[in-house]
């Protein structure tokens, strides 16, 4: 069963309870605040402030309040990763020692939490001789940097690394999504091309190893890309954030961010309006008004329509 744990304030947990006050039952855990049960997933809400989502949709529900503020919750074996043997067996181990001056692939994905937008994905090589050159330049961690400092180290680094970016717009989001395919399987499936297409750049050089930055758990990842023709095992590490684990996943991010930025510009160009990040309740405002401007059909092309913006932009609208 697929699941996400989210750290949140008071107040976001008293926002989190109102949403689905429809769907709370009497029945709780020890701890808990309160539970629900929606259409494609079970909510469980702790007195510590965590949020547990289980089921189907529990990737897209928990991204919804990361719009609002809530953070991934750290996880008890955050300084574990899981690495894949090129035999495909899992192994629970610390990353290898001096993993940060290693030559790696790093991968990332920037936009799942949005609700307007594509999902960027990329996969940068960043080798050991480069490092210097890409601290100089400014690489770190993408959420520590403006967007006006992303599209300048991004245009600076571009020449630089190999790398695969993959934009899914969101006519083909919504397309997938509504056959059924989780947000979960969407991103794995397009990290192991991204992955696979950098591979291909570099070969016949292989890296040091592969680090992606985790969301999902090895196994769970692997059974979302098991029919895909090529599948990346070797060396595969996993670990949550990774940008602050090699300069490769912080590139891969900063590319991966700069192509979702310049996709905002065009969306917003396309809709006539400014078109806002995030998932709040500037979002919502902004949903209302490309209905009132174009029609709610339109949102399928800027937006991923299952997210609960959707139904509060329609309320706003009435």
């Amino acid at each position: 069963m697929s699941y996400q744990v989210i750290q949140v304030s008071g107040t976001i947990l008293n926002k989190i309870e109102s949403f689905y006050k429809e769907h709370k039952i009497d029945k709780l855990p020890a701890g808990a605040v309160f539970v629900a049960k929606s259409p494609t997933c079970n909510i469980t809400a702790y007195k510590s402030g965590k949020v547990l989502f289980q089921g189907k949709g529990a990737d897209e529900e928990a991204n919804i309040w990361k719009g609002f503020g809530a953070t991934a919750a750290p996880s008890k074996s955050s300084k574990k990763a899981t690495t894949v043997s090129s035999s495909g067996n899992k192994v629970k181990s610390s990353l290898p020692a001096g993993f940060a001056s290693l030559s790696v692939i790093g991968s990332d994905e920037v936009g799942t939490g949005d609700y307007f937008g594509p999902i960027t994905v990329c996969a940068a090589y960043v080798k050991k001789e480069q490092m210097a050159m890409l601290k100089e330049l400014g690489v770190q961690d993408s959420k520590a940097l403006n967007d006006e400092k992303i599209v300048r180290i991004a245009k600076a680094i571009l020449p630089h690394v190999p790398y695969s970016l993959l934009v899914l717009h969101n006519e083909k989001y919504n397309e997938l999504q509504q056959s059924g395919m989780s947000q979960g399987k969407i991103k794995a499936l397009l990290h192991n091309k991204a992955l696979q297409h950098v591979l291909d750049k570099i070969a016949p050089e292989k890296p040091d190893a592969i680090l992606i930055d985790q969301f999902a758990e090895s196994g769970i990842y692997y059974r979302h890309v098991a029919q895909q023709k090529n599948i990346v095992r070797e060396n595969v590490y996993f670990h949550t954030k990774a940008e602050g684990l090699h300069l490769s996943v912080a590139a891969a991010s900063i590319i991966a961010r700069y192509s979702f930025l310049k996709e905002m510009d065009k969306l917003s160009e396309l809709a006539g309006i400014t078109i806002p990040k995030g998932a709040g309740s500037k979002v919502d405002a902004a949903a209302a008004r490309v209905i009132e401007k174009h029609g709610e059909s339109f949102l399928n092309k800027v937006a991923k329509v299952h997210f609960a913006n959707t139904l509060k932009a329609k309320k706003l609208v009435r």
